[in-house]
């Protein structure tokens, strides 16, 4: 596990020279910052530690008006080393960059005052407990506070010490936030440059793993795929990174141009282009005796600059139904409508900061990157929203369902096709209205499917693909379960004993659709022959629309094919969607993708071209 430290602190206060005395490395890469003796732009360097291990230090400009650039490298760090100068003390670059990474919910870090070759003893304690008391009005309060001189090297060992102890305190934080280590990979670009006869490289600071060479990511906003082709660690090139770091990558399968500072690489499924992002804001920290700078809670309608990860993008404040909620610790909960569309996920920390002039508005953590709109939109109460942002993080995706209604897990590139999820109450719901459908002499199986589809459809933002099956599950539950009986194409209460089909055909009918409840079929025929289905048994299923037949062997459950319907058509909507992609997603194999795909086209849901398949003229609306 490598950890990535970031600095911070006022211009010329040390921080470059600090990271050259521990490293050996000059952060300054450009021509223009070694001329102009000052950083501009983001640098790196990497410290070997005594028992092998290295630590990532991100160096950051401290001059004022480079503050954007300072966030570009603070937004993907792990910890913060804040660097104050013992013959200058705490100064404006001090305040605001501590502000910003209060902001960023930066709680791990530890501060070093420099230049102490330059003091006499009073004026470094002076300095040293000035440094103290400002990290307590913060989220780095009680952070160790360490002298030291680059010029000299005084100090350099206890703060190589302290380094060591900052990688343990982070190493335990991110055990306890993610014990599995589940975290796919993401990496946010902050560096984006082509590279004679090798061709596009990027680089960022990687969170979560495995990466290896090989790998195809997904790049947002935008969605299209990358291939990694090589993988660097501190210039040298290795096959894998196994759980974060500075890593460089050789892509490929992009244009020039595509990949900028700001584009996330990924294949977390929950990472996505959007435009718009429910969020929690806090006030700044208040780290002096200055009365507070601008409104609270911030005003709807005002416009910021939103910093998130290494993106930048103006930022205006919505207020809408349940939203504008203030929490007790002095949050407020709102929707940021953004400028152009960025890469976010729930659980993202930012900061909005005022333009001109430069001064933190507020942090935040993204709740939601997709807000509920249409009829999601009632169900999002204030109680909902409060909710929401006072659960723990482990806990939030079903405050998120409670919230929606219905959420349909994006279709990632890698893995198993996954399920739509429904909040409890509107399933229960949907449960007792299709109960009381039937009647006493029941309802026609497709007319109550409809029913069900147009009444959830009503009741939450989701596309007819997916509701279909959501209905279709649930109808297989409530059969299944005995609170519904279903003979041909009809649904009937328990105990009605319609005529027509007899008993054993009809068991023998569920059994078949059973058999076909899976993203990769039995034949049909087989599945027939074990079911002891007989023909008129495979006829009144299809009758019924209860399987979906697409070749003279291969069908699936009603419910199923919606489902791989709905997956399909969310990989089209984001770019051409070729037959690997899908058998990717659903993880089944190329004869089923095909299949699938030939009978989308025939339908109109897709459409075929030249790049991939695209929604086609009859395909539902997909949000």
């Amino acid at each position: 596990m490598t950890v990535v430290i970031g600095t911070a602190g006022h211009i010329d206060h040390g921080k470059t020279a600090l990271l050259r005395a521990l490293t050996g490395i000059d952060a300054d890469r450009l021509p223009e910052e070694r001329r102009r003796g000052m950083t501009i732009d983001v640098g790196y360097a990497h410290l070997r530690l005594p028992d092998g291990t290295d630590l990532d230090l991100v160096d950051v400009p401290g001059h004022d008006r480079l503050v954007g650039n300072m966030l570009v490298g603070a937004g993907e760090i792990d910890a913060a080393l804040l660097v104050v100068a013992a013959d200058d003390g705490v100064r404006a670059q001090t305040l605001e960059h501590l502000e910003l990474l209060d902001g960023l919910g930066i709680d791990l870090g530890l501060a070093v005052v420099t230049k102490t070759d330059l003091v006499d003893a009073d004026r470094l304690a002076r300095v040293t407990q000035q440094v103290i008391d400002l990290l307590g009005r913060s989220t780095l309060g009680g952070s160790p506070v360490l002298a030291v001189s680059s010029a000299t090297g005084a100090g350099l060992d206890a703060l190589r010490t302290a380094l060591s102890e900052l990688r343990d305190r982070v190493a335990r934080a991110r055990q306890a936030r993610d014990p599995d280590r589940r975290i796919p990979p993401r990496l946010a670009v902050d560096r984006a440059f082509t590279v004679k006869g090798r061709g596009l490289v990027v680089t960022g600071s990687l969170r979560g793993g495995p990466l290896a060479t090989g790998d195809t990511l997904r790049g947002e906003p935008g969605g299209g795929s990358v291939r990694v082709r090589e993988l660097q660690v501190h210039g040298a090139a290795v096959d894998a990174v196994a759980d974060g770091g500075r890593v460089a990558l050789n892509v490929a399968g992009v244009a020039q141009g595509s990949l900028v500072r700001g584009t996330v690489l990924t294949n977390d499924p929950d990472i996505r282009s959007t435009d718009r992002l429910l969020v929690v804001l806090r006030p700044p920290a208040q780290l002096d005796d200055r009365a507070p700078s601008g409104r609270w809670p911030l005003p709807a309608g005002s416009t910021y600059r939103l910093h998130l990860a290494t993106e930048s993008v103006d930022a205006r404040v919505q207020r809408g139904r349940g939203l504008g909620a203030g929490l007790a610790d002095g949050r407020q909960i709102a929707t940021l409508r953004l400028a152009v569309p960025i890469a976010a996920a729930p659980g993202n920390r930012f900061v909005v900061r005022v333009p001109s002039p430069g001064r933190t508005a507020a942090g935040g953590i993204v709740l939601d990157s997709a807000p509920p709109v249409g009829p999601s939109r009632r169900r999002a109460s204030a109680g909902r929203l409060v909710a929401l942002a006072m659960v723990r993080e482990s806990d939030a995706a079903a405050a998120r369902l409670e919230l929606h209604g219905v959420i349909a897990r994006p279709a990632g590139r890698v893995g198993a096709m996954g399920r739509p999820e429904v909040a409890a109450d509107l399933d229960a719901a949907l449960h007792d209205e299709a109960v009381a459908l039937p009647g006493a002499s029941g309802m026609p199986l497709a007319e109550a499917r409809r029913a069900l589809v147009r009444s959830l459809r009503r009741q939450a933002t989701v596309d007819e693909a997916t509701a279909a099956a959501i209905i279709g599950r649930l109808l297989d539950e409530l059969t299944t379960g005995g609170r519904l009986a279903r003979a041909g194409d009809a649904l009937y209460l328990p105990g009605y004993a319609p005529a027509g089909l007899p008993a054993e055909l009809l068991t023998a009918m569920d059994r078949l659709e059973q058999a076909l409840s899976v993203p990769a079929p039995p034949p049909l025929a087989e599945a027939a022959r074990v079911a002891r289905c007989a023909p008129d048994g495979v006829r009144a299923l299809e009758a019924a629309e209860r399987i979906v037949r697409v070749g003279d062997d291969l069908a699936w459950a009603a419910g199923t094919y919606r489902e791989l319907e709905s997956a399909a058509l969310r990989l089209a909507t984001g770019e051409p969607l070729t037959p690997a992609a899908l058998r990717d997603a659903t993880g089944t194999s190329r004869k089923y993708v095909m299949a699938l795909l030939e009978d989308l086209d025939r339908r109109g849901v897709l459409r075929r071209t030249p790049a991939g398949h695209v929604p086609g003229p009859r395909a539902p609306t997909v949000r």
